[in-house]
């Protein structure tokens, strides 16, 4: 949810999501369109791609587009609002790359591909997904659950299979997109939690670092050829114990479909992990290891072999209790 290029109200919409405190981040976002509004009522006015699609007409029994014009881990992330709309009609306009995942998902309307669609569907109010919590005025008590049909979903789809031999099965993400590097890891820093006995590692990586050479000497079995959709991911994950991932869309993937997820955050950490927080109120599935200083993923990953260790300690255990 990008707002206008007002410098102090920003911050205080930042900061206000990094507490907690969402209703002072609505009012930030309420005096940002207050400006929007009144710049539009003069000459010249030009929509910029920072303003909010939704121009505060009420949802409930209209038809409804709701746009999905950022990232995939964002569409995942805030799909939990859209079955709460009560639009008369709902057409959702997702990403190419989630139509196989999401058509025909309980709540969500018609869905579209939003990228290679010539002709808009006919509505009156349109949103975007980010949007959604603000126009909803949901708060951290208010705030609903992932998605919860995701699992349905993959139940029309074929299971991957992923082979069982009495080790936890864990699943592995180091590397961001382009878009934010600094959000990955680099490989040689897995070192300790490939060391962890009693574990089986499975890479879900994607791009070019699924392929890097090192991985060659890793104790990890690559996945890419079989994870190439998101839907294909998703099937992977239900079948993993755990998954352990940077900040990226696989993690908003695995943590909506309630599996276990650990997320290696950055010291800066976006705003909606918030901040001194190893839990997050969006996804209840979902553990955060942030660094303690920026670039310190030592740290990080030693919390995380520790805890991994004692989590394999114990499911070895559990069978001859």
């Amino acid at each position: 949810m990008s707002p206008l290029p007002l410098p102090d109200v920003a911050g205080d919409w930042f900061a206000a999501m990094r507490a907690g405190d969402w209703e002072e981040a609505w009012r930030a976002t309420d005096r940002i369109e207050l400006e929007r509004r009144r710049l539009q009522a003069q000459p010249g006015f030009a929509w910029q791609p920072e303003f909010l699609r939704w121009d505060g007409t009420p949802l409930r029994g209209r038809a409804v587009m709701v746009r999905c014009d950022h990232g995939l881990g964002d569409t995942l992330q805030f799909l939990r609002f859209v079955p709460l709309l009560g639009a008369a009609r709902l057409h959702l306009m997702v990403q190419p790359q989630l139509l196989p995942l999401l058509t025909g998902g309980r709540g969500l309307g018609q869905v579209c591909d939003w990228w290679n669609l010539q002709t808009l569907p006919p509505h009156e109010v349109e949103i975007e997904v980010m949007e959604l919590a603000y126009a909803l005025r949901t708060t951290l008590a208010t705030l609903p659950p992932p998605y919860p049909h995701l699992g349905l979903q993959l139940a029309r789809r074929p299971a991957l299979g992923l082979p069982r031999d009495g080790r936890l099965r864990v699943g592995l993400l180091w590397a961001a997109s382009d878009w934010d590097g600094s959000r990955s890891l680099p490989p040689a820093a897995l070192a300790p939690l490939l060391a962890v006995q009693g574990v089986r590692f499975f890479s879900l990586q994607q791009g070019p670092a699924a392929d890097d050479p090192a991985l060659a000497d890793w104790p990890i079995e690559r996945l890419s050829h079989r994870t190439r959709g998101i839907a294909e991911a998703a099937a992977a994950m239900n079948e993993l114990d755990l998954v352990i991932s940077i900040d990226g869309m696989p993690a908003h993937l695995a943590a909506t479909l309630g599996r276990p997820t650990w997320l290696l955050l950055k010291h800066q950490a976006d705003w909606r992990w918030m901040t001194e927080r190893d839990a997050s109120p969006w996804y209840p599935s979902m553990r955060l290891l942030r660094q303690p200083a920026p670039g310190d993923w030592a740290t990080v990953i030693a919390r995380a072999a520790w805890t991994l260790q004692r989590l394999a300690a114990t499911a070895r255990a559990a069978p001859a209790r």
